[in-house]
């Protein structure tokens, strides 16, 4: 019994050697933080980079393709890691509340970071167009919402003007403070890897998260002096394209909710990111999402469909890549946020209504 006892502790102090405090709390002197910023925090932050075997065979030529799974943050999606910077500089700053539009999971991350700081939280949500994981998400948190007839775009108009002219913080991706706490998942890749990859691949919405991993990549090769940037790749579902087309798109389309915007707030500064990386811009069929949703899903890895954006841009440019490249593509959001698709969207074998005997389940199982 006393020599169980010291195995026990020797192995257990060393099983977590440190834990994750936060983005905000492990990278400090690179956020727009002081002593006086109150810390809103759900330790999110520090996802996994998953080496995914199945994609770097899909791909070839000696390819290297890693997951970063930002669907494993607290409330399921990458919008955590801007939320503790928002919600956090905002109760610095004395707000008592914050707004957003959404299709989504901003709403979700604004409600539990805004509940966690002691803050109210509204949200304008497009009726019929949020998936029910992130709906149910903001209400369970708190936050009251407005359901309006129209999309995403016409939210955000509404939000911004409200800000604008009453004592309410906006929370949407055109808060600085957002892209801010979204470079750090850059941070991390590097951290990860040891270098940056030579391909980054993610979904394109608001445009938000492209522009933050470049600043992201950017910032940290001023200390890391040898440092080779990425080739950005943002990719965008086809029927809501509007950086792709260079256009408006007024009545976007995709069952990829998470990316259908019309109008991109952050549209100057993702065609910045396009250029300084000398990147691209493109679009992908729904039909190409749900299939690198599938693959994933093989891989064991659940994503929500906007997040397998990215891998479909990959597949699709498999024939661009030099010889053993090291690729990173970003999921955004986990899969249980939208558990309708993937009900619908499945290769499994559903047996119903069975009768409740051994023998029957045996013969069902073919043994």
């Amino acid at each position: 019994m006393l020599l169980l006892s010291k195995i026990k502790n020797k192995i257990r102090p060393n099983y977590r050697k440190k834990k994750w405090p936060g983005l905000i709390n492990a990278y400090k002197k690179y956020l727009p933080v002081s002593s006086k910023t109150p810390i809103v925090t759900l330790n999110e932050g520090n996802t996994p980079l998953i080496f995914s075997q199945k994609i770097s065979e899909l791909i070839g030529n000696d390819t290297k393709v890693y997951l970063k799974y930002d669907g494993l943050n607290p409330t399921g999606s990458f919008k955590d890691r801007g939320m503790t910077m928002a919600i956090s500089k905002a109760k610095e700053e004395g707000s008592e509340a914050v707004i957003c539009a959404s299709t989504g999971n901003t709403s979700a991350a604004a409600a539990a970071y805004a509940s966690r700081g002691g803050l109210k939280s509204f949200v304008l949500i497009p009726d019929g167009f949020v998936a029910q994981g992130k709906l149910a998400q903001a209400l369970m948190y708190g936050a009251e919402i407005i359901s309006i007839q129209g999309n995403f775009d016409k939210a955000l108009e509404i939000v911004r003007d409200l800000s604008s002219n009453y004592p309410i913080n906006l929370v949407n991706s055109v808060n600085p403070y957002r892209i801010q706490g979204q470079k750090t998942a850059a941070f991390e890749i590097v951290d990860d890897l040891g270098f940056a990859p030579d391909w980054l691949c993610i979904p394109m919405g608001n445009a938000g998260n492209i522009t933050a991993y470049w600043l992201g990549f950017k910032e940290y090769s001023k200390i890391k002096r040898n440092l080779k940037l990425p080739i950005m790749m943002g990719f965008q579902a086809e029927g809501s394209a509007p950086l792709v087309k260079n256009i408006i798109v007024k009545n976007p389309e995709t069952l990829a909710t998470a990316i259908r915007i019309g109008n991109p707030v952050n549209r100057e500064k993702a065609k910045k990111v396009k250029k300084e990386s000398k990147g691209d811009f493109q679009s992908v069929t729904d039909k190409e999402i749900i299939d690198a949703y599938k693959i994933l899903a093989k891989e064991g890895v659940f994503c929500e469909p906007a997040s397998a954006a990215s891998v479909a841009g990959l597949i699709k440019n498999k024939n661009r890549l030099k010889k053993q490249s090291t690729i990173v593509c970003v999921l955004t959001g986990n899969g249980l946020k939208d558990p309708d698709c993937a009900i619908k969207n499945n290769e499994a074998i559903f047996r119903k209504n069975l009768e409740p005997s051994l023998d029957n389940i045996i013969k069902t199982l073919g043994y």
